[in-house]
């Protein structure tokens, strides 16, 4: 069965109205009882829909990631994975999930090696194949989440995403662009090109796109649960689709075979972890520990900031600060973290106020350092203003194309979910018949060791988890919940969350500004990389204070930085839910009672 297209007015659209039903998404929503924000109006209203029917929090948030599988299949869905922070109203804590994919048990350091050139793949040949696919994590993470804190079982909170496949959703803008920017690979995949190229094209604007077989398969999951993704039919298809990818007879497009096993599938187990925590400005900040490296890389920069003299409302030294302060912990996330079942991440260090300290003292208040610039020595040994002497690690690419989206409900749990299948579109490789497409988790691997001699954390390795810089964040004031935030990018992710904080925090913004502002990124490169809009404001006095300033374009010419969305509460209730107003089109914030 495949997808299929029609126009929009043969169709009601499930479940109401939305921005993809001809109606306009809200940018912020403030009210009470519960809110949501969410790239996507479905995805939001599904999560709105479980609130009011007496779900939390959880129920919402998984409910939500089901329908972003199908509103959002370029970026979220079955195959693929994500890192989840959650507040307990009840107990007053933090809890962090890791859905993370993990490698094959074959795989092995030189994966990414051709082994005909010893020279490491192109990066769009690794992403385009089986060998980029990482066991999945979404279904097993769904039913951890809803084991340990949901009220609702996983069959009841696929039900939305059901009806949506079914009845479709109208495609937009920015869906026909994604796909037309796929459709040269899709193509020469079949079950892909038939689900998405229906005519061979990219589906019209204003056309509703179905995916019966996503509907069928979520109705599977309802009725045989999880399990079946793991050790059922889904599996073998699963499996079978990675070992021998579906290639058009006759297409010249070389799609590697992958190494996973129906034993690698079995052996999934998505982690609990506890989360990472600093303190900034009297608040509590908590985020996802490795392999996730964006909780522990926000955390050091903020503990840098936290050392710095205050910026006093200053926003162009705020910036250079916040720049500055991710420069350096960029340094060490590359040098250091890495999945902890693999390798030694000295996570406590990094975080501790000593080596904050340590490395506070390089940063120049009037004068940008030169990228790269060593990583530090977190040894728990600590000096004023010791000088680094290590070598600079690795930034290996991460696609942009993740999602986010956080729910608040009126028992006052929060939930925040990034999620994720790495490229936009993933592998390119569609599970026949199944509707969904597969993850390239395992490209987030560096492809081979730096050049320099740097030892690298992140090298492949067998059962391993990639590195992700999915950074879902909470701060916490005396207790209780402050903000909720996170944000796609890829690893622009953590310097999107980082700079919101600063402009929330430091700068005084409210949330839906901060959100808005014109964003940049250092992540130790030789440039800082920023929006127009950013150059425009502040790229002349940065220059000055020494920082090569250049327009961000990994996406193209008109690429923006991050998509975020957050949650800020007021007390009494009362929650403002904040998304995108335009960047990739804006995003959906809802309440369950609006209110002012």
């Amino acid at each position: 069965m495949l997808c299929t297209v029609t126009t929009v007015g043969l169709v009601a659209a499930p479940g109401g109205a939305s921005a993809r039903s001809g109606h306009a998404a809200a940018p912020t929503a403030v009210g009470y009882g519960g809110a949501v924000s969410s790239v996507d109006p479905d995805a939001s209203r599904t999560a709105i829909d479980v609130l009011r029917r007496g779900g939390n929090a959880m129920d919402a948030a998984v409910a939500a990631s089901a329908a972003l599988g199908v509103t959002e299949p370029y970026v979220a869905g079955p195959g693929g994975g994500g890192f989840v922070v959650y507040y307990d109203a009840e107990s007053r804590r933090v809890h962090t999930f890791d859905g993370r994919e993990t490698a094959p048990r074959s795989m092995g350091e030189k994966a990414f090696i051709d082994p005909s050139t010893g020279r490491p793949l192109p990066f769009p040949e690794a992403v385009t194949s089986g060998l980029s696919v990482g066991v999945p994590g979404t279904l097993a993470q769904w039913d951890q989440l809803l084991r340990r804190f949901g009220t609702r079982d996983l069959g009841t909170l696929l039900q939305p995403a059901i009806g949506i496949a079914e009845g479709g959703f109208v495609v937009d803008q920015e869906f026909h662009a994604q796909t037309a920017a796929n459709a040269a690979r899709f193509r020469d995949i079949p079950p892909t090109r038939d689900l998405f190229l229906p005519g061979g094209r990219p589906p019209e604007v204003g056309s509703r796109l179905r995916n019966p077989d996503l509907a069928a398969t979520y109705r599977t999951i309802s009725k045989l649960g999880a399990r079946w993704g793991y050790r059922g039919q889904l599996a073998e298809d699963v499996v079978n689709t990675v070992r021998r990818p579906p290639v058009q007879p006759g297409s010249e497009r070389v799609v590697r075979p992958g190494l996973m096993t129906l034993d690698d599938v079995a052996a999934y187990r998505p982690q609990t972890r506890p989360p990472t925590r600093v303190s900034y400005r009297g608040l509590d900040v908590y985020g996802m520990a490795p392999p996730s490296s964006g909780g522990s890389t926000v955390g050091e920069a903020l503990n840098i900031l936290g050392d710095l003299p205050p910026a006093k409302g200053d926003a162009v030294q705020a910036l250079h600060n916040y720049l500055e302060a991710s420069r350096l912990a960029y340094a060490d996330r590359n040098r250091y973290v890495g999945d902890p079942a693999h390798v030694d991440v000295p996570l406590k260090e990094l975080l501790s106020p000593g080596f904050a300290k340590e490395r506070a003292c390089l940063v120049d208040p009037a004068r940008a350092a030169v990228s790269p610039v060593p990583p530090g020595l977190p040894d728990g040994e600590y000096e004023p203003c010791a000088r680094p002497s290590g070598r600079a690690g690795a930034l290996p690419y991460e696609g942009p194309q993740t999602t986010n989206l956080v729910v608040a409900d009126a028992r006052g749990n929060v939930a925040v979910f990034t999620m994720t299948i790495e490229q936009l579109g993933g592998s390119g490789l569609t599970v026949p018949g199944r509707g969904f497409l597969l993850n390239n988790e395992l490209t987030d691997f560096s492809f081979a060791p730096p050049a320099n001699g740097a030892p690298d954390p992140n090298l492949p390795a067998g059962g391993k988890r990639p590195r992700s810089s999915m950074a879902p964040t909470l701060v916490v004031k005396d207790g209780r919940p402050l903000l909720a935030v996170g944000s796609p990018g890829g690893s622009t992710i953590i310097t999107t969350v980082l700079q919101i904080l600063v402009n929330r925090l430091d700068l005084g913004m409210d949330l839906p500004a901060a959100v808005a502002a014109p964003r940049a990124t250092q992540r130790n490169t030789p440039a800082t990389f920023a929006e127009q809009s950013f150059i425009d404001r502040y790229g002349a006095a940065l220059r000055a204070k020494g920082h090569t300033v250049e327009l961000f374009t990994e996406q193209g010419p008109d690429a923006v930085i991050g998509a975020a969305t957050g949650l800020e509460f007021f007390g009494g209730g009362r929650i403002q839910a904040v998304a995108e107003p335009v960047r990739r089109h804006g995003g959906s914030a809802m309440v369950v009672r609006p209110g002012r």
